[in-house]
């Protein structure tokens, strides 16, 4: 009888990816049976899962894969209980494997300079408590997502292109990641390395870019002239909705010090061969349409 493997968010960027990634591995495919763990079956992408043979249904697994979405309510308080709730479920449910998407504790790491970027703490707490309550499992730590920077890199007069952010364009350390391509080439790693991947945490990100590298590799793909700019973090602010513009604006200072992973390096912990990543140059090259 095949295991079972319940992905959570399983419409989302991640939770697609992963899904993605399992059905493609030959051997995975045929050791797991995919659960996609979603609030509404009625999404087109959750019924075209379906018609492939993956089972759409509320919780379950001997497997669970947590993504939870800040954004939605822009609430820790509500992200950690969801999070403290699966936690719970997989601990009675005896779940042998919990692979939960998890950031640093900033406000603990910055020694308190840095208190205000929530979506980072609170996944730092539910990992905490996951850890407390001895559920077996891996916290896969995702990068920037490398689709942001549709927005944040924008066509000016000329045909140039230009990066605005409140940091220092060589100093900035940006962890890159394509989350839709590739967070399930780092769950399957995780997977693969099952049990040693227990209790491990597993940055994933491709590379660490700063700033001026990521606007130099873009203009080397696009052809096109692109520059970095640091503005004051004031001016930042006046972009972002006011809900979250401190949050962004200290996730921004975070790329400096003390670092989006407080500084580790990124060869810790399972994690694919490079050469089956999304470089930021291989994501301006399949995406560039969505600059031009």
């Amino acid at each position: 009888m095949s295991k079972i493997i319940a992905v959570f968010g399983a419409s989302g960027n991640q939770g697609g990816s992963v899904i993605r990634a399992l059905r493609n591995d030959a051997t995975l495919s045929k050791e797991f049976k995919i659960r996609a763990v979603t609030r509404d079956v009625n999404k087109d992408s959750i019924v075209a899962l379906t018609k492939e043979g993956v089972e759409a249904v509320v919780y379950g697994g001997l497997l669970a894969d947590h993504f939870p979405d800040f954004w939605e309510t822009f609430s820790a308080d509500t992200e950690i209980s969801q999070g403290k709730a699966v936690a719970d479920a997989c601990k009675n449910a005896g779940v042998k494997h919990l692979i939960f998407s998890s950031l640093i504790n900033v406000t603990e790491t910055s020694k308190g300079r840095l208190p205000n970027i929530a979506h980072f703490d609170g996944k730092a707490k539910v990992e905490t408590y996951i850890r407390e309550i001895g559920v077996p499992a891996t916290f896969v730590m995702p990068g920037v997502f490398m689709s942001g920077y549709f927005d944040l890199i924008r066509e000016g007069e000329g045909g140039s292109y230009s990066l605005a952010l409140p940091v220092d364009g060589k100093k900035a350390q940006i962890p890159l990641l394509d989350a839709a391509g590739d967070t399930g080439q780092f769950v399957r790693a995780i997977i693969q390395d099952y049990p040693a991947s227990v209790g491990k945490q597993v940055r994933a990100a491709v590379d660490y870019y700063t700033p001026e590298r990521l606007v130099a590799e873009f203009s080397e793909v696009l052809g096109r002239p692109a520059s970095f700019m640091q503005i004051p973090a004031e001016m930042f602010k006046s972009f972002l909705p006011p809900p979250v513009a401190q949050e962004i604006l200290e996730n921004m200072f975070l790329f400096e010090d003390p670092g989006y992973y407080a500084g580790a390096t990124l060869s810790e912990g399972p994690r694919p061969d490079v050469k089956e990543l999304t470089s930021w140059k291989d994501f301006v090259l399949a995406n560039k349409v969505r600059w031009l």
